[in-house]
Formats: structure tokens, sequence, C-alpha cells
């Protein structure tokens, strides 16, 4: 058997996983599986996002902020944050300088649509600008021989609050679609649940299993995932976590310069703070 042939065999018993951090390494090619998302239709727009960026936005590591404008939205009060990778660098000194620069503002849309990923310890790093007090976010348990349920018993995953630096505690929409994956979706399990966050979109992606490699006896590489995550009510986040309020991208709408997902968040917000001044209690 040849190596591509043999090679082709592997990926294809690996698909079966169904699982993105599911790889065969060789010297003249890449196993992957990309369905997670390429079964999905895109929930967002590049030329788009930056239109409502404008040519203005500031950069802040890996982060694209501005106050809204387009569509008549500078009354609206809300700040907008692009974080389309976890892999890029981001600091604290980073997150304090665009919180800081969006202080007037009354609320914020932080965008991480089609967002695959990175360090998971930068989710842990900017979910920690959201909170005042530490919170049970879900549990990991790792794998531990052969057997298909060799797992370990369930150890918890708690977000300690930041010790130092500007904390944002307004109102927060999340956007999330199928391109939401790895430390991405670790971050959305991290910011679910908090009391002033709303997410808003689709499904995200998944991947919650840590990584880790290991040689071939041919030596080739081969990737796979080595733990399970789940919520904090015990459900099993690898395939996806479901948003608190589903918004679908319209291409349509696109091409006449509406993101339907901003631009439903930015109702949703309106609603809430009318909601808010005739209660004087915050609901979702």
């Amino acid at each position: 058997m040849s190596s591509d042939s043999l090679f082709l065999i592997m990926t294809q018993l690996l698909s079966e996983l169904k699982d993105g951090h599911v790889n065969l390494a060789t010297p003249f090619d890449y196993g992957r599986y990309w369905r997670w998302k390429s079964d999905f239709p895109r929930g967002y727009d590049t030329e788009l996002i930056e239109d409502y960026l404008g040519d203005d936005y500031r950069i802040a590591g890996a982060m694209l902020y501005t106050r809204l404008q387009k569509n008549g939205h500078l009354a609206d009060s809300i700040g907008y944050i692009r974080l389309s990778s976890f892999a890029s660098g981001l600091s604290d000194g980073n997150i304090n300088a665009a919180l800081s620069r969006l202080v007037d503002c009354r609320a914020l849309i932080l965008d991480i649509r089609g967002n695959g990923g990175g360090q998971v310890t930068t989710s842990d790093l900017l979910a920690r600008h959201f909170i005042n007090k530490g919170r049970l976010i879900g549990y990991m348990s790792h794998k531990t021989g052969p057997g298909h349920n060799d797992f370990s018993p369930k150890h918890p995953l708690h977000l300690k609050p930041l010790e130092r630096g500007l904390k944002w505690l307004r109102p927060v929409v999340l956007l999330v679609d199928r391109g939401v994956y790895s430390a991405a979706n670790d971050f959305t399990l991290r910011m679910k649940g908090l009391p002033f966050v709303t997410v808003m979109g689709t499904q995200t992606g998944g991947g919650a299993g840590l990584p880790m490699s290991s040689e071939l006896p041919n030596g080739w590489g081969v990737r796979f995932s080595s733990s399970r995550t789940f919520d904090a009510s015990g459900a099993d986040i690898e395939f996806g976590i479901q948003p608190d309020k589903e918004l679908q991208f319209s291409q349509e709408k696109s091409r006449l310069g509406y993101d339907t997902m901003i631009e439903g968040a930015v109702i949703y917000l309106r609603d809430r703070f009318e909601n808010f001044k005739r209660t004087r209690r915050w609901e979702k």
C-alpha cells in the first residue's frame, strides 16, 4: 500500500470521530476534519464587519474596537469589539485599554463569530474582566485508559475574578456562530450565564477537548482530544453550546449593508434598556 493510500484510509477512519482537534500529520499532507463548520452556513461577512468598524477603529492586541455608528447607531451608545482569534496576542493591558476607551458606552457587543480558537489561557484572561466574583463554569474529565469510558472523575472548573484591572459589569451581547471552536467555545462557556451577558447567534462549533499529540511507528504524527468538558449543569459541550437567544445571519440583508446579527443585538439591548427603565431590574 502506498503512503498516499494509507494516509487516505487513516484520515477517513479518524473523521468518524467528528472532531476538529483530530489530525494526522505527514511530510506530504495534513489530515483534518472541517465538517463541524463546513456543513453549516457562515454566520458573518468579513467586509460587512469592516463596514461596522469604520475607518477609525482602534486596535488593542487581537481586538478591533469602536463605538457603533453604522446605520445610525451612534445614539445607541454601544461599544463593539471584534475578536476573530485567540491565537494572536492579547494581554490584560490590551483589554484594559479597550474597555477604558469604551467606558462612555452603556453596553457592549463582543463579536467572536468565526473565531476558531487558540490559547485557552487567553479565553480565561478575557472572561475575568466580566465578573466581580468567582463562579463555577463547568467540569472536566481526562482520559485515563484505552476503554471507551475510561475517564477520570469530573473535576470542577472555576472562573476567578480579576484582582487588578478594569471590569466591565454592564450589559454585554456575545455574538457566536458555528465557526466558534476550541478556545472560543471555552470562552463562550465562561461567559454564558453571567448576570449581564447574553449569548446570541447560533450554536457554536464545539471542540471542548484538550488536544495532545503522539508519534506513530512510521514517524507520522497524530493529534487527538484527551479530555471532555461539561457545562455547570453537566451537559457535554464537545459539539457546541446553544446561545441564549438565536439569531441568523442573512446574506440577503448583508448585501443591503445590514448584519442581521449585529442589528439583532442592538435591538435586543434597546429593548432591555427600555424594560430596565420601567422595572429598575436588568432582565435578559
